[in-house]
Parts: structure tokens; C-alpha cells; sequence
């Protein structure tokens, strides 16, 4: 059945107006039809099976049958702080995890980034990569949308450290301090937590050294390197087993 995000404010007693792209999505690209049902899940994570009623040029309306229990979301809050790599990478990204329940996903620009984005252009970029999350959203049957934010540097990062319950920076030049090591002893019920990943070319030793001092846990993910758009997704999938959410 496909899903679709709403207001709550679009609510009117058991009828329910689509406008924009989820109008245009259900006429002419799903071309459902008067009577064929659809889920509208709405910004606190409720949803509803929902009958098309009637089908306008520029409106769908829908009609509520009742109250759907589908609890999709993770117990643990998990943000991926990803160094800037090229757009197909951190589409790739954005798209996996959204799909793994990520809560939100923070670009970060590092010092050996390929990419550089302008004000002008963050904003374009950050619009669709917005609508990648949400669409990714759906595709997966989530409660909520991963939200995709702007653009910050390392040292913006280290004062968001003390929004996380824990905070992982994965480094491919750490020998000794493993991931299950550092999850093992920091087991918290409904844990916030980040995940800082660098870009293409890695991070530099200097922006390991401001985020190891700031607390962050610096650890190893094995012998082998590993791309950037495979870390976000490998830690992730780490993650929601060891805290018991597969």
C-alpha cells in the first residue's frame, strides 16, 4: 500500500485534502483510482488507512477508515555526521540509511572534501536531497522522515557533542579501540547517537585530534578500508543489532 506524509493540520474531522506532490504522485504517477486505499502518516508519526473519495484536477480527498498501529521507528536516535563526498555518493547515503531508520543526517565539510558547495547551492542541493529522504521514507514504510541538515564544519560538530549519548568516529589509522569495545561499555536504553564518517580522502589527524578531545570515541572497523558510503551504512546496521532494534 503506498504511503504518503501529511500535516496534521490537513486532518478535517475523518476527511483528508492531498495537495502538490502527493496529489500529482497519486494521479499520474501511481494513477490510483476513487475507492483504492493508500496510508497517510502524519509530522507526530500517526497513520491512517485511508479510501480515495474523489479525484480533482489539482486535489486528491481522502477519507479516513481508521487508525493504522505501525510502529517502524527505532529506539535508538542515530545522526550521521558524513564528510562531504561526490552527489551520487551522499545521494547513495542518504537514501540506505533513511531506509535503516537514521533519524538525521548532518553533511559535514572537512578539510580533504572534493566537494564544495556555495550558500546558493547548499540550499538547492539540501532541497533535493530532502526530497531523497523523504521518498526513501516511504519506500521503507517509516514513521518519520530523516531530516537532512545544513552543511557544518568539524568544529560545529564538536559543539553538538553534547546533544549524543555517544559519539563514534570511525578512523581507519586506529589500531586498538574497537566499535563493539566502545559499545559494550556505553549500553544505553534509547541512546542518542552520532556517528562522524570523513569524506572520500578520510580525515585529517588534526580534525581526529579536536574530536577525540572533545570526547568523541575514535574507533577501528577492522583491517580492511572501507569507501565512505559503505561506513555510514556498515555502522548503522552494527548499531541497530547490538542494541537489539533486528
Amino acid at each position: 500500500m503506498s504511503k504518503f506524509f501529511i500535516n496534521s493540520k490537513d486532518i478535517n474531522n475523518n476527511s483528508i485534502e492531498l495537495k502538490d506532490e502527493n496529489a500529482n504522485h497519486i494521479k499520474n504517477v501511481l494513477r490510483l483510482k476513487v475507492d483504492d486505499d493508500i496510508q497517510l502518516c502524519t509530522e507526530n508519526g500517526q497513520n491512517y488507512i485511508c479510501s480515495i473519495k474523489k479525484i480533482n484536477k489539482n486535489t486528491v480527498i481522502c477519507q479516513i477508515l481508521k487508525e493504522n498501529q505501525n510502529n517502524t521507528e527505532t529506539n535508538i536516535d542515530i545522526t550521521i555526521f558524513q564528510g562531504m563526498p561526490k552527489s551520487d555518493k551522499f545521494e547513495y547515503i542518504i537514501q540506505k540509511c533513511t531506509e535503516l531508520g537514521v533519524k538525521e543526517i548532518i553533511p559535514v565539510q572537512t578539510n580533504r572534501c572534493i566537494v564544495k558547495l556555495d550558500s546558493y547551492a547548499e540550499l538547492s542541493k539540501i532541497e533535493r536531497w530532502q526530497k531523497i529522504a523523504e521518498s526513501a521514507s516511504k519506500q521503507s514504510n517509516r514513521n518519520s522522515i530523516t531530516k537532512i541538515s545544513n552543511v557544518i564544519n568539524i568544529k560545529k560538530i564538536v559543539e553538538k557533542f553534547k546533544n549524543y549519548d555517544i559519539l563514534l568516529i570511525p578512523y581507519e589509522n586506529e589500531k586498538q579501540t574497537t566499535l563493539k569495545e566502545v559499545l559494550l561499555s556505553n549500553k544505553i536504553q534509547n541512546a542518542k547517537i552520532g556517528v562522524v564518517i570523513g569524506p572520500e580522502g578520510g580525515f585529517e589527524e588534526e580534525e581526529i585530534d579536536i574530536l577525540r578531545q572533545a570526547g568523541g570515541k575514535v574507533v577501528t572497523l577492522g583491517t580492511r578500508i572501507l569507501r565512505t558510503e559503505t561506513v555510514a551504512i556498515f555502522v548503522t546496521s552494527i548499531l541497530l543489532y547490538e542494541f537489539n532494534e533486528l
